[in-house]
């Protein structure tokens, strides 16, 4: 059974057909709760809107759905890029 619930903290434990039933169910259940949830993910409204408005030919949810696992690895790139390496010796460390 699918938990129902987008949170920023287990999105990338879905699989993708896990995450585009858990948009569709809040699509028609908790249309409130899916914008929260986009805005905590950091999916922005314009995105999305013009995602929805550009590409009539796919579901709602699987664009949505692309849309937030493109986030989260732009997220995950970004957090490699800077990362700092940890000093070899703790004298280094300032």
């Amino acid at each position: 059974m699918i938990e129902y619930n987008l949170d920023i903290a287990t999105v990338d434990q879905l699989t993708k057909q896990e995450l585009i039933d858990t948009i569709n169910y809040l699509i028609n259940h908790d249309f409130e709760k899916l914008i929260y949830a986009l805005y905590r993910i950091d999916v922005y409204e314009h995105k999305i809107r013009n995602l929805l408005e550009n590409r009539t030919d796919i579901n709602a949810a699987t664009l949505i759905a692309d849309a937030i696992i493109a986030r989260q690895l732009e997220k995950k790139i970004a957090r490699e890029k800077y990362r700092q390496v940890p000093p070899d010796k703790p004298e280094d460390a300032w």
